[in-house]
């Protein structure tokens, strides 16, 4: 989440009049994230985020990821509800872009999730598989495989002058995961949310509240979700993969859904793909990310460290697979 749009005192109030949601009493913008500009909302009838829709989100996608979410709490799992206005939509215009009233959830996302919170948030993607499966909603991965030569494009000298070598070494892991798209296409697939950082779950303790921001959320293989998860999850702040997360984060999900032979046996080259999708964002942002917005770029060779782990793992026990 982060600020890119501004949203003044009178077009807030403005906004509010679609809605059965009284007065603003209080609204602040988010700082976290890269994608979409957030606030804080409180009004007289509770406290909400405001989401207005930024840079890679296409309008065409919104009512898919709406009727995701609304899908998804109508299984009980827990996830933040889109608020209708007055007409019964839920979507409409603020400041120029396409902006969302959203459910306000309990709970903290950790600085630095435990061994406790990896199972749960395990546990808690493998229900958000479960709930997913009955969704009728479809939409491809944007920046899957296929995407990242694209995404690449342009951009090898700016990896070159992060760090020396790179570039050789980014050409490879691409020229590696030509086939990743083919063959993932033959695993077991369904709704994935494809961005499922620290960020976008809420605890409570080691209690898993919630999980949020589903504006990747796409239909694709399950278990390159999981991969994209022990990337996010189980490389501590020193980009050091820790086995113990990753065999947790395993461990929590085949709790609830086991994965199969096929599954198993494709966990590093998903690994290697779900770093290779998050340095290619990053490195985009890295350099265009606007100079005057209320977010920080993440460092894409934070990535580039985590593709450097998984190049060499073969054995996919390594990921802490029973």
């Amino acid at each position: 989440m982060a600020v890119y749009t501004h949203v003044s005192d009178e077009a807030l109030a403005a906004f509010l009049l679609d809605y059965e949601l009284g007065e603003a009493v209080s609204f602040k913008g988010i700082a976290e994230g890269v994608e979409n500009s957030n606030y804080y909302l409180e009004t007289s009838a509770g406290r909400f985020i405001l989401t207005l829709f930024e840079k890679r989100v296409k309008a065409q996608d919104l009512p898919y990821f709406i009727g995701l979410k609304q899908h998804l709490a109508g299984q009980g799992f827990s996830c933040p509800l889109p608020i209708a206005g007055r007409d019964g939509e839920c979507l409409r215009q603020i400041s120029g872009r396409p902006a969302l009233i959203i459910s306000f959830l309990p709970g903290l996302s950790p600085d630095q999730p435990n061994l406790n919170q990896a199972f749960a948030l395990g546990q808690g993607l493998a229900g958000l598989h479960q709930a997913g499966l009955t969704y009728k909603g479809r939409r491809e991965n944007t920046l899957g495989p296929t995407s990242w030569p694209g995404l690449w494009q342009g951009r090898e000298a700016q990896a070159e002058a992060l760090e020396k070598g790179l570039r050789e070494k980014i050409e490879a892991d691409l020229q590696h995961l030509n086939e990743l798209d083919r063959h993932a296409r033959a695993l077991p697939a369904g709704t994935i949310h494809a961005d499922l950082f620290p960020d976008n779950a809420f605890f409570i303790e080691d209690e898993l509240t919630g999980i949020i921001d589903f504006y990747f959320a796409c239909t694709g293989p399950l278990a390159y979700d999981l991969a994209i998860c022990i990337n996010a999850w189980a490389f501590g702040p020193d980009h050091v993969f820790n086995p113990q997360m990753s065999a947790e984060l395993i461990r929590g999900y085949q709790s609830l859904r086991k994965l199969n032979a096929e599954e198993k046996q494709a966990l590093p080259q998903l690994c290697l793909g779900g770093a290779m999708r998050f340095f290619l964002t990053r490195l985009i942002d890295w350099s265009d990310t606007p100079a005057d917005a209320l977010v920080r770029p993440k460092n894409p060779l934070d990535y580039a460290r985590r593709l450097s782990f998984h190049r060499q793992v073969t054995d996919p026990a390594l990921y802490g697979l029973s």
